[in-house]
């Protein structure tokens, strides 16, 4: 059986009228309406394998949730996962000018964890974590802070020092301050991995209930600046 061939004037005709077609249609619809939303701002939360959340998958770690749960609420904001699992202050510290790549309207820094349990001297934390703090500030970045507690077996004055810090540098630095990052879910073996440290996927979802009315202060306070 013989294939029909259309010569080739006649098929660039017909080719152009339906390049005309296609190009024709209605133009009463806004640009905006064919794009996604832009974002009011961008959070970057920064911190070690408890923002990465280890062990659970990305949609499931406390930066996906935050964000799904902000914007249900009509905070369109975009927040990016920056945690990177086993970090220390002077980690991040160290990666401060890649942070502010990222153009963060809002920081959440959970950071200090690793360094507590290394023993890490509780001065240099609270040096790196300043500097960290300011860094951001520096380049108009509203700070949120997450402070972090200590097991037990480190000495009460360690421990002391340690746990001090938070409220010492958001003190000092007057930002917003999370007392305990993992309220209602650190020791809860029903919303812990079985590490005993890294939060499930429920585990999370019980940190952003509880970090959520710290975070909104943070976005008027960014409002407001």
């Amino acid at each position: 059986m013989s294939v029909m061939k259309i010569p080739t004037p006649t098929f660039c005709y017909i080719l152009l009228l339906v390049l005309i077609a296609t190009g024709c249609g209605d133009d009463s619809a806004p640009v905006s309406d064919l794009e996604s939303p832009e974002y009011e701002g961008i959070i970057v939360a920064v911190g070690d394998s408890l923002t990465e959340g280890l062990g659970v998958a990305e949609e499931s770690a406390y930066p996906a949730i935050l964000e799904k749960k902000l914007q249900s609420d009509g905070y369109h904001y975009r927040v990016i996962n920056a945690g990177v699992s086993g970090e220390t202050s002077s980690g991040t510290l160290a990666r401060i000018k890649w942070i502010l790549t990222l153009k963060p309207d809002i920081v959440i820094l959970v950071i200090g964890a690793n360094d507590g349990f290394r023993g890490i001297d509780p001065q240099l934390i609270k040096s790196n974590i300043l500097n960290i703090v300011r860094a951001l500030k520096d380049k108009k970045v509203t700070v949120l802070l997450g402070g972090m507690q200590m097991g037990q077996n480190l000495g009460e004055e360690y421990i002391s020092a340690f746990e001090k810090n938070y409220q010492l540098v958001a003190r000092e630095e007057s930002i917003g301050l999370v007392p305990f990052f993992l309220t209602g879910v650190a020791a809860n073996p029903n919303l812990n991995q079985t590490d005993g440290i890294h939060p499930t996927a429920e585990g999370y979802r019980v940190v952003v209930e509880h970090i959520y009315p710290y975070v909104l202060e943070a976005i008027e306070a960014h409002k407001a600046n």
